[in-house]
């Protein structure tokens, strides 16, 4: 009698172990390992000091924009406060390591708890608001708080802001660029490894749930206001942790820079990466940044110009236009954003030249 051997023609899951796996195949893992390897070990050695700020940059607000996404694009509540929030961990940060000796290490993520329990603060509003009346309560929240920067000059230094110097880790003087590259993409890491394993836990497909339909969530067992707080307190955390860095790398911080525009430039991120995609996030914060740089250029350009020829040129809504075109021009074309690019380049790769 024949014996038939059948062979697996997909990726199957029979074990939990299985199902948590982030990276399913010795390739991924092999890439991954590329990945780190160039990241850690190959761009900071051989860019400029410029890139590196650039880099630097990008990194600092992928967190941010990954805690945002976890709100929006995972939970579905909607917030123009994150900038604001964004400012309270650059002042928590800040104020911790001068008014309270609190060391580096220490003081960024209680910066970033102290932003947490703001972000939940704010929140409140989500027991019984949503969509346009949500995003009206943050609003006021992102207002309110530029409002504290400016007024409570005793604890945030008014317009003159605090200065941030000195800064060590274990020893190590963070007093330069290439120093902070390797602290900004190690947090970076951390945190990016510590939101895709959240989204796979019953909290995470609970915000998956209320983003969903908060009824049909509510119908079954899930306390619907909870965990929006708690998505809160996550997203805030997220975006505190990553002022709190902005503060030590900037070493002096203002108001100017945590205002309404910076909360429409985090939600810039996470649309044209992609909502509910944690590399999204990464990817928006990549474009985001590099089209800023791409225009401050350009302005700069186009102002010399203007001065030799003695041709007065009106540049100023080149950003927000530009911005605001990418955003549709996004939404129209591409709604799901560059992780959905990404996801289609790498099936094409998988797949070629069989592409079908």
């Amino acid at each position: 009698m024949r014996k038939f051997q059948f062979h697996p023609c997909g990726n199957f899951r029979e074990t939990y172990q299985e199902e948590i796996t982030i990276f399913e195949t010795d390739f991924g893992r092999l890439w991954m390992l590329i990945g780190l390897l160039l990241l850690f070990g190959v761009i900071p050695f051989i860019t400029s000091d410029y890139i590196i700020y650039v880099l630097n940059t990008i990194g600092i607000y992928a967190i941010s924009a990954i805690g945002l996404n976890l709100l929006i694009g995972y939970t579905g509540q909607i917030s123009l406060g994150h900038g604001a929030f964004f400012g309270v961990g650059a002042y928590a940060g800040a104020i911790l390591a001068t008014k309270t000796g609190l060391p580096f290490v220490l003081a960024v993520p209680a910066a970033g708890l102290v932003t947490a329990a703001v972000g939940m603060i704010f929140g409140i509003p989500s027991a019984r608001l949503k969509h346009l009346y949500l995003c009206i309560a943050t609003l006021a929240g992102q207002f309110i708080l530029e409002f504290v920067f400016v007024q409570w000059e005793g604890l945030t230094g008014g317009a003159e802001g605090i200065s941030v110097i000195g800064t060590t880790l274990f020893g190590i003087d963070l007093g330069n660029d290439r120093a902070f590259y390797f602290v900004i993409f190690g947090c970076f890491a951390v945190m990016t490894w510590m939101a895709v394993n959240l989204i796979r836990t019953r909290f995470g497909r609970a915000f998956i749930a209320i983003r969903d339909n908060d009824r049909a969530a509510e119908g079954m067992g899930i306390p619907i206001f909870g965990y929006k707080l708690l998505s809160f307190a996550i997203s805030s955390f997220y975006a505190g942790f990553a002022g709190a860095l902005y503060a030590f790398y900037m070493i002096s911080i203002t108001p100017e820079p945590f205002n309404l525009w910076l909360s429409i430039e985090f939600i810039a991120m996470i649309i044209i990466g992609g909502l509910g995609s944690i590399p999204g996030s990464a990817f928006g914060a990549i474009f985001i940044v590099s089209l800023s740089e791409i225009l401050s250029h350009i302005t700069q350009y186009l102002m010399n110009v203007g001065a030799s020829t003695g041709v007065a040129i009106t540049i100023a809504p080149l950003r927000e236009f530009v911005f605001g075109l990418t955003i549709v021009l996004f939404i129209i074309f591409e709604p799901k954003g560059l992780a959905e690019v990404w996801r289609i380049i790498r099936s094409n790769f998988r797949l070629w030249p069989f592409s079908y």
